[in-house]
């Protein structure tokens, strides 16, 4: 039997968090149109837009959708981040009792993934102001090694390592000597 790529590695379908049907994404939005804050009804969303608006001045277009509980399964935050962003576009941040979700389109998934380790241990858990200000201060923040530049240099050295070794072995004037075989021997055939 032959196995095609499509039948290995099917895609997952994308699952929102429970209770998200086509109506709560419409109150979601509509929630996000006046100060890019969306949170459970009679939350305060005072200190939260206010770091929102902060964001949106250093930069990032921020929209933060705030959900009670925690869903299923963590990666449901980051479908709903990314359904989101069809409409709101550039950074969503989802976060939910413990777990995090984002999505952006300006920031690169491993820059968004390292912030959210960052948001996940940010305690009281309620403190969600506080998270999006950790999440934007670590979004921002560069890095000191850039991983891409640490590859490139690890194998420049690796490679320089080899040719420096190469260039002493045929400076010493030394060979290794290979094994003897002795299995090989011609046999001689008498005619």
């Amino acid at each position: 039997m032959t196995v095609t790529h499509t039948s290995a590695f099917s895609l997952k379908a994308t699952k929102l968090p429970d209770g998200f049907d086509s109506k709560t994404m419409q109150k979601v939005r509509a929630d996000l149109a006046d100060n890019a804050v969306a949170a459970p009804d009679g939350a305060d969303q005072e200190k939260l837009a206010a770091v929102v608006d902060a964001a949106r001045h250093e930069g990032i277009e921020l929209s933060v959708v705030v959900i009670e509980g925690n869903p299923g399964h963590d990666s449901e935050l980051r479908d709903l981040a990314t359904e989101i962003a069809k409409t709101e576009h550039d950074t969503v941040l989802v976060l939910s009792q413990d777990w995090v979700g984002t999505y952006s389109d300006s920031f690169s998934r491993v820059r968004l993934e390292l912030a959210e380790d960052h948001v996940r241990a940010v305690q009281p858990a309620e403190a969600v102001d506080v998270k999006t200000r950790t999440f934007v201060d670590r979004v921002q923040h560069e890095g000191i090694i850039d991983p891409t530049t640490v590859t490139i240099v690890l194998l420049l050295g690796i490679v320089l390592g080899i040719a420096g070794l190469s260039w002493l072995k045929a400076r010493a004037g030394t060979k290794t000597p290979l094994p003897e075989d002795d299995s090989h021997t011609p046999e001689r055939v008498s005619v």
